[in-house]
This record gives structure tokens, sequence and C-alpha cells, in this order.
């Protein structure tokens, strides 16, 4: 009877995975670089890793604005396909552009000036003299960022995702050869350090919105969607539809990214080897997470089109089997975090050496001790992310707003700095705080999507 059960939603597990498998390869190969990003940086010095964790907490801060914002588009494009209305999604599309081209230049002026607030946090001050010229570059490179995003979630909203892995994997390999010719000063290159890291980041940004658009261009299924815009004529109603979106979305991706970034102020105040080992645990948990995020993505895409089917049924039962099949990967990885907690984070250091052993030593040892922690996380995290894409599918953005901002900044926010600054907790404690907030955000959100789901089917009925 259990397995019968169970059968409604594992046959999705296909068609999810169908899906799924570009995005979240594309998500890992950007999550790959960061981690390569952080070794590269890594082998040059402590200090040096420590100023890219602060330069790019950030930046983060506001490219999670700008890419949450974007993933309005998405329900908006699933919902027109479903419907098989092509010229709404390419009107959709055109809106999108100018709005996330314009937020993405208006989060740069606002990193610009708000790089002195880099000395109000507590950070060591050689620490952000390092992280301020990194920050420069990687600020910049929201712009090209933000036309990337715009198309990336319209070809996501159509189901097509293999395109921005493509985009992803070469944009990724552009960044990777650019870093190690750029810190390292290879092959007569100059020596530029980190600052080599986020010329490499700058580069591929740029080159990737220009091959997707040329992708899409080039397949017969959005040629006309792509092409041929009137940049003279717009309609506010879709300026609003797309804004009514996307402004809680990404006031939901601030939320979360936000407590982390804090997660990663307070250890830098703990000091630097703390900053590194939480910035190493941090990344490993990046990777992982990659795969319920595009499982989350997948989540959007299906439930989205089935709302503009106006198959109901189906739509809960794509979702239930979304966070069904989240459950099984993020428990593996959840083994796998736990086993390798030490391995792991040697990767990111010269253990050979031996000047800075001692500091190594004490880096990895805390890294894992907070890996333990991550696989503990794995499953809260996984199953929140899922259901948000799942509510973002129904276009459900404002309950699951004043969600986050309560799990991770009135649950979460005050465990983690009482345990991490006023204990001996130190980082374990700053992270059993974010513990508790991602599994506050994900019991939450999946009531709601139940509530949500039923209510549709109540309705349609």
């Amino acid at each position: 009877m259990i397995l019968k059960k169970l059968s409604n939603y594992t046959t999705e597990f296909k068609s999810n995975f169908k899906i799924a498998y570009p995005v979240i390869f594309g998500m890992l190969g950007h999550a790959f670089v960061g981690f390569i990003d952080n070794i590269m940086v890594g082998k040059v010095g402590v200090t040096e890793l420590a100023a890219v964790a602060l330069g790019n907490s950030a930046v983060f801060i506001a490219m999670s604005f700008a890419i949450g914002f974007s993933t309005a588009l998405t329900p908006l494009i699933a919902k027109a396909d479903g419907e098989k209305n092509n010229k709404e999604a390419k009107t959709y599309l055109k809106h999108g552009i100018v709005l996330n081209v314009i937020l993405s230049l208006i989060l740069f002026l606002l990193l610009l000036f708000a790089k002195p607030l880099m000395y109000l946090t507590g950070q060591p001050e050689n620490v952000i003299k390092l992280a301020i010229p990194y920050t420069n570059l990687i600020a910049f490179s929201l712009i090209p960022l933000g036309f990337y995003v715009a198309l990336k979630q319209f070809a996501d909203g159509l189901s097509l995702t293999k395109q921005s892995m493509y985009v992803t994997l070469i944009g990724n390999v552009i960044n990777v050869v650019l870093n190690y010719l750029f810190i390292y000063g290879s092959f007569g290159f100059p020596k530029l350090g980190i600052i080599g890291a986020g010329v490499g980041t700058l580069v591929s940004r740029f080159v990737m919105p220009v091959l997707l658009w040329w992708m899409l261009k080039n397949l017969s299924q959005t040629r006309d969607m792509v092409t041929h815009f009137n940049w003279r004529i717009f309609e506010m109603s879709k300026f609003k539809k797309i804004t009514a979106l996307g402004i809680p979305s990404g006031l939901q991706m601030i939320f979360e990214v936000g407590i982390f970034t804090t997660a990663i102020w307070m250890s830098g105040i703990l000091g630097e080897n703390h900053l590194s080992s939480n910035q190493i645990a941090l990344n490993l948990a990046t990777m992982t997470f990659m795969v319920a995020n595009g499982l989350g993505v997948t989540a959007m895409i299906r439930v989205g089109n089935q709302l503009g089917t106006r198959n109901y049924l189906n739509l809960r039962r794509i979702g239930l089997s979304v966070f069904l099949l989240v459950l099984f990967t993020q428990s593996f990885f959840a083994i796998l975090l736990a086993i390798f907690r030490f391995w792991l984070p040697s990767l990111y250091l010269d253990m050979n050496d031996f000047s800075k052993l001692d500091s190594n030593i004490l880096v990895i040892a805390e890294a894992a001790q907070l890996l333990l922690i991550a696989a503990i996380f794995q499953i809260s995290d996984g199953l929140q992310v899922t259901a948000l894409g799942a509510l973002r599918g129904v276009q459900d953005v404002k309950a699951p707003m004043y969600i986050t901002f309560i799990a991770y900044w009135i649950v979460s926010f005050p465990i983690s700095y009482f345990l991490g600054l006023k204990t001996e907790l130190g980082t374990m404690g700053i992270w059993i705080g974010l513990l508790v907030g991602l599994t506050v955000a994900a019991v939450w959100l999946l009531w709601r999507f139940n509530l949500i789901s039923k209510r549709l089917i109540i309705q349609s009925n």
C-alpha cells in the first residue's frame, strides 16, 4: 500500500530529473568554480582567502536579490507556455530584460558607495584593504549578469534548461583559465593575486549573456521570441506583474543569503582562522545545496506549467514528487559530508607549507565540525528551497517572503549571535542558529504549499 502510494510520486522522478539535471550541472559548475577559486586563492594565503570571502559576501547579497527578482520571469513564462501563448512569453522577456539590467546597474552603484561600510563590520583591516579592489570588479560584473539571468529564466520557463547549462560551463572554463593566468601570473601574464580572480569572473559574465542569446536565436522554438523586439512600446501592466512577483522573491533570497553572510561576518569577528574555516565549510555546503536548488527550479517550472494548464491535481502531485526526491538526494549528501568532513577541507589549503601548518590544522579541525552541522541541515535546506520553488510556481510569493524573514531573522539570527559570540561554541554556535532557522523555514513552507495546492483543487471543483 505504501509502495503504491509512493509510486504516484516516484513516477515523476524521471521527468523531474530531465528538467533538473542541466540546471543542477550548471549550478554545480558555478559552485565548482567557487571551489576552484577558493583553492587558488587559498594557496596564496589565508588572509587572501578571508578577503575573497568578505568581498563575495557583500556582492552576493546584491546578486541574490537580482537573481531572486529575475525568478519572477520563470513562472510567468511557464504559465504562458502551458497556455501555448508565445506572444505573451516574448512580451514578458522584453520587459524582464529591461527591469533586470536597470536593477543590476542600481545595485552596482549602491555597492560602490557602500564599500566603506566594510570598516564597520569589525573585520581585520588587512583583510578589508585586499577585499575592496576585488569587490569593485565583482560588483561591476552584476550588470552583464542581469542580462544573462533574464535570458536564463526565460529559457527555464520553457523547460529549455540545457542551453544555460552549456553557457554556464563555458563561462566557468573561461573563468578558471583566466584565474590561473592572472592570480599566479602564469605564461607571462601579470601576477594580480585576488584581483586576478575578479578579472576572470568579470570577463566570463560578459561572455555568458551573448552566448545564451546566440543559442536561443538559433533554436527554432525560441528564434522569434528573442529577436525583433519593439523597444519603443512597453506595457506598464507587465512591469507591475514582474515587479509584484520579483521584489518578494528577491527579498526571500536576501533574507536567506543575508543570514549566511552575517554568519561570515560574525566568524570574521572571531578571527581570521574562524573566517577561513567558515568559508570552506560554506563553500562545500553550497555545492551540495546546488542539487536541491536545481530541483527547486524544476518545481517552479513544472508547477507553473500545470498552473497554465489548470491541472491542479497534477500540480500538487508534481510538487510533492520533487519534495520526496530532494529528501533522497540531500540525505545522500549528508552522509558524504559527515564521512569526509576532515579530508574535504584539506583540499583548500597548502598542507606542504610548514610555515602555516599550525594555522591550517586549526582551520581544518573547525571546518570539520561545521560540516557535521551542514550534514544535518542538508535536508532542511533542500526542502525549504524546493518548497519555495513550488510556491513561486503558483505565483505565491508574499507569504513565503514573511515566512523566510521570520525563520532567518527572528529565529535564526538571535540564536547564531548568542551562541556564536556570547558562548564558547564560536562558529559552531553560529551554524546551530542556521540549522534552526532552515528547519523552521522548511516546515512552514511545506505547510504553505500543502494549503495552497489543496485550495486550488477545491476551488476548481
